[in-house]
Order: structure tokens, then C-alpha cells, then sequence
């Protein structure tokens, strides 16, 4: 399991902001990262149930890449579920917005669920007022500024976008509130839709099956339990899986790691801190 001194360790890379009072639409999170050196920083991201948008503003270029071609840079779009992702830099200043993929729908222009597991370039969905956005953010400097702006802009694109059904909102909200382990067929009862029309739907318009994010709430829970020192087999039953070696196997599956390593995982460290109230999960 991770120590307490390696924690230490990867929390003290960063000076790390937060909105002081949720703002935004339903389903948004905002956190603000500076490094507090020069060093160069590598981090493999350990997926989680979110679509975000990394938008960079330091002086040092922020490189993020899924593995399948050259890093980007940029505002960036990480796709729900994406694995593989690392990301580099030097002197690094960013603000990250994790999205329900719900929000992510309309705020995307559906975009979000054309981009599966993969890091896209922001201007590609939002055209010119990316780069407009940056401008604004990057001369704004104070973090509560760029959260309000950010906020603002994202109300603005969920109000004029086109909302997921309603039915596969409420799915998703099921699945996040039981933390995975809700049946999609008692869902399906719930929304009066037949299990495959559910599936379909919910597909189309969030990029993955409503079982896939079931496993990847469920992982996001266990990894976090991991994190914080728990012990595999508790973590299993605590969880909902069927024992140790089905986590093992569900962890393995995510991250191409065992349980000890996500535990240990840097990118993990600073949740408690950055994501201490992840409205893009609770739909708060």
C-alpha cells in the first residue's frame, strides 16, 4: 500500500486551488494546479468517471498523451475512461474541469462520446472560443476569477446544448449514487425502457455501455479505497466484487497495474484535496 510519506510526497508537488462555493452546472468539478518547482513532472492518470478538460496555462508546455500518437498540448479534452494517459511538463499551471458525462453531452456538442478512451484537442469541438477562453483565463491569474469565467462558460454551452434523454441521465445518476453496483435491468424498469433500448441509448450518447461505467464508478471507489490505505481484500468486499482476485482482475483491466501500484499512484495523492467534492459524480 502507498505510505504516508510517498502521499506526502506527491501532494507536495503542488499548490492546488478550489472553487470556495460550488459553481457551475450540474455535474462540474474545478481544481487549479501549480507546480512549486521547475523539476519535470511525468504522471500516469489512473481513469476515473469524468470526461475532463485540461486547459493549460503555464509558461512551460503541458504535453498529455494517450499512447496512440505525439503528445498534445493545449486545452485538451481526456475522454470517459480513458487509460494509457500520461502527463508531462515543466513548471506546470492548469486548470482541470471534470464533467459527468452527462454535462460533457451538452457542453461538448457530443463530443465527449465521439472521443471514447482518447486525448483531444479542444479547438477541434469548440473551434475559436477555446483559444478565447484561454486568453481570458490566462489573464485573469487569480484562481476564483478563472473559476467564475469557467463556470460561466460552461453554463452558457450546457443552456444552448442539447441535454442526454432523460432517462439515461437518470441511469447514469443510479449508477454513480450506488457507486456501480446498481443492475442495469432495474434501471431499465425504472425508466420504462426495455434493457436494450437503455444500452443503445446510453452508448450513443455517453461513448460506453451503462455495465462499462458500472465497472469504472465501482474501480474509481476501490482505487480510492486503495489509496488510503486500505487492504485489497477489504477493499474487495467493500466494493461489491465478488472477491480479491475479481478486483485484481478489474484494477489489472484499467490500468495495466496491480492494486499495490494504483495505491501508490501519484496522480491519486492529491483527490482528497482537488476532488474533495466531486460534483461530477455526485451530481451535486
Amino acid at each position: 500500500m502507498r505510505s504516508a510519506d510517498s502521499a506526502r510526497s506527491a501532494a507536495a508537488l503542488w499548490d492546488i486551488a478550489t472553487p470556495a462555493r460550488p459553481a457551475g452546472p450540474r455535474g462540474l468539478s474545478m481544481a487549479g494546479f501549480r507546480a512549486r518547482s521547475q523539476e519535470l513532472v511525468d504522471l500516469g492518470v489512473v481513469p476515473y468517471p469524468a470526461v475532463t478538460l485540461v486547459l493549460d496555462l503555464g509558461d512551460g508546455p503541458l504535453a498529455v498523451g494517450d499512447g496512440t500518437g505525439r503528445p498534445q498540448g493545449g486545452g485538451l479534452v481526456l475522454g470517459l475512461a480513458s487509460s494509457g494517459v500520461r502527463g508531462s511538463g515543466r513548471g506546470i499551471e492548469c486548470l482541470q474541469l471534470r464533467l459527468s458525462p452527462v454535462l460533457a453531452h451538452a457542453v461538448l456538442g457530443g463530443g465527449a462520446a465521439r472521443a471514447g478512451g482518447e486525448v483531444l484537442p479542444l479547438e477541434g469541438l469548440w473551434g475559436r472560443e477555446a483559444g478565447r477562453i484561454e486568453e481570458r483565463l490566462r489573464a485573469a491569474g487569480e484562481w476564483e476569477e478563472r473559476f467564475a469565467l469557467v463556470a460561466q462558460a460552461l453554463a452558457r454551452r450546457a443552456a444552448a446544448g442539447r441535454a442526454v434523454d432523460p432517462e439515461v441521465a437518470h441511469a447514469w445518476h443510479r449508477l454513480a449514487a450506488s457507486r456501480g453496483t446498481a443492475r442495469v435491468e432495474r434501471i431499465a424498469e425504472e425508466v420504462g425502457w426495455s434493457r436494450k433500448r437503455l444500452w443503445s441509448r446510453f452508448r450513443d450518447q455517453l461513448g460506453l455501455g451503462p455495465k462499462r461505467a458500472a465497472q469504472l464508478i465501482r474501480f474509481d471507489h476501490a482505487a480510492h479505497l486503495l489509496a488510503a490505505g486500505r487492504s485489497a481484500a477489504g477493499v474487495a468486499a467493500q466494493s461489491g466484487y465478488a472477491d480479491q482476485s475479481h478486483l485484481h482482475r478489474e484494477v489489472l483491466a484499467f490500468t495495466g497495474a496491480t492494486p499495490s501500484a494504483v495505491a501508490a499512484a501519484p496522480w491519486l495523492a492529491v483527490d482528497h484535496v482537488a476532488w474533495a467534492d466531486p460534483g461530477y459524480l455526485s451530481g451535486r
